[in-house]
């Protein structure tokens, strides 16, 4: 009998021009290039993915490949004081059917993702029936802020929102522990896996090894909280090589959850119907 290949949805990467991004890529095995990109979907399977924006919020600029779905970014680079004028275009991404959501980075923005200031945004969220994604755990550059993306900050968004799904991209690493007390605490907060491994893995079953006591910390976690409806696949790509991300993921998520963690959430949460 023919086993049954296993479909993934990448619920969590980057497709732009930014400042080392092509550096990256490489140490992951790419060119930071959507031919690059599209040949590693087709090599791993994955049929569809889910790209984090930023650094503009005009709807016209945000048009990309029809195996890709976008979240709408609202970063230090996009943000400001006019939440009118944030709003208009945040909403004029929202009616697009490419746009399935938007994604905050409240540590990049100095701003908790609970604060009335995003309060249009939430509810843009809850009229749209669509997710918001929101960075958490450690950030890319030193003048980040930490205690704006503690992933601890979500349980007073999912409290003061309870009608919108939260995504808590890259599971709070390495706050886990908090994490998983707000994904267990708040029904309306899944998390995405992305961020958590990085580049090339010349060996890995050696990586695994090595990394054991940390893997086996990510199983346990997800064990206790036993909530795997919840989960989805990620890599933050060109940040990591999509073919060991995937096998580390595997290392940790029971095999009997892989159709849910790899496809199905992100295909119901994104709403992506595939």
């Amino acid at each position: 009998m023919k086993v049954k290949e296993l479909q993934v949805i990448d619920s969590h990467f980057h497709f732009c021009d930014f400042p080392g991004f092509d550096q990256v890529a490489l140490a992951a095995g790419y060119t930071n290039t959507e031919e690059s990109l599209h040949q590693a979907f087709i090599e791993n399977n994955v049929v569809h993915g889910v790209v984090m924006s930023n650094k503009t919020l005009d709807a016209k600029k945000h048009n990309y490949p029809e195996y890709m779905s976008y979240c709408i970014g609202i970063d230090s680079l996009t943000g400001n004081d006019d939440m009118d004028s944030i709003a208009a275009n945040v909403e004029e991404n929202l009616k697009k059917s490419q746009c399935c959501g938007i994604k905050l980075y409240p540590g990049y923005s100095h701003i908790y993702v609970y604060d009335e200031w995003y309060d249009p945004i939430y509810e843009l969220a809850e009229k749209y029936d669509k997710p918001v994604a929101i960075h958490t755990g450690l950030t890319a550059t030193a003048n980040a802020l930490l205690k704006y993306s503690h992933p601890l900050t979500l349980d007073e968004a999912a409290v003061r929102h309870p009608n919108v799904q939260l995504v808590m991209c890259h599971i709070g690493n390495p706050f886990l522990q908090d994490a998983i007390a707000v994904l267990e605490k708040n029904h309306n907060v899944a998390v995405d896996l992305s961020g958590l491994l990085e580049g090339k893995v010349p060996d890995m079953v050696a990586f695994l090894r090595n990394k054991r006591g940390y893997i086996s910390m990510l199983r346990d976690w997800l064990k206790y909280l036993g909530a795997y409806d919840r989960v989805m696949f990620g890599t933050d790509w060109p940040l990591a090589n999509i073919a060991d991300y995937i096998s580390f993921v595997k290392g940790f998520i029971p095999e009997a959850y892989w159709d849910d963690v790899f496809f199905n959430n992100a295909n119901r949460i994104y709403k992506l119907g595939l």
